[in-house]
């Protein structure tokens, strides 16, 4: 009988390398992706396997796509990476924290675009030097020609905790 072939394993540093560090403060809108796309190598698809589909809570399809974008730098205690997710009318740029030894410890999504019949949300986020991320999301109706309406806007904010938790401030 044969012994049933074990998947190679990447390592977590392995991982880690596809996201560059990146100054901050930076702003994720809706192309952001493609500058990081143009800059980073593609997650091979064991690391997709590894280390993203685990924490995604949702399955992947034939169509779904994922980005490194960056490392948040100067984190000392965890590691804290951004990736960018497309699927079938919704991209979601997800922040994502794990311990040093690759244990995931949270993840949000912090910006992107998603539709939901007959709306488009589109949120933006800019990462400030002290971690506190701002998240400005706006709607539009599908069949509206012009921009947002800023009346539908909202405005949130989060922080990345020393220990990795990205939480909304007291």
């Amino acid at each position: 009988m044969d012994k049933p072939k074990r998947q190679p394993k990447v390592s977590f540093s392995q991982f880690l390398d596809k996201f560059p560090e990146v100054p901050l403060p930076i702003t994720l809108a809706e192309e952001a992706h493609h500058a990081f796309s143009q800059k980073n190598d593609p997650l091979p698809a064991l690391m997709i396997e590894q280390f993203i589909l685990p924490i995604e809570g949702q399955p992947m399809d034939d169509y779904t796509e994922f980005v490194p974008c960056m490392r948040i730098p100067d984190t000392h205690d965890f590691h804290a990476i951004i990736y960018w997710r497309a699927m079938l009318m919704s991209y979601q740029y997800a922040l994502a924290t794990f311990s040093k030894k690759g244990e995931l410890i949270d993840k949000r999504v912090i910006a992107g675009t998603f539709s939901q019949g007959e709306t488009l949300t589109t949120s933006v986020a800019t990462i400030e030097e002290d971690w506190t991320i701002y998240i400005v999301s706006g709607q539009k109706r599908l069949d509206q020609v012009k921009g947002f309406d800023p009346t539908q806007s909202t405005a949130n904010q989060l922080e990345l905790l020393p220990e990795g938790q990205i939480a909304e401030p007291h």
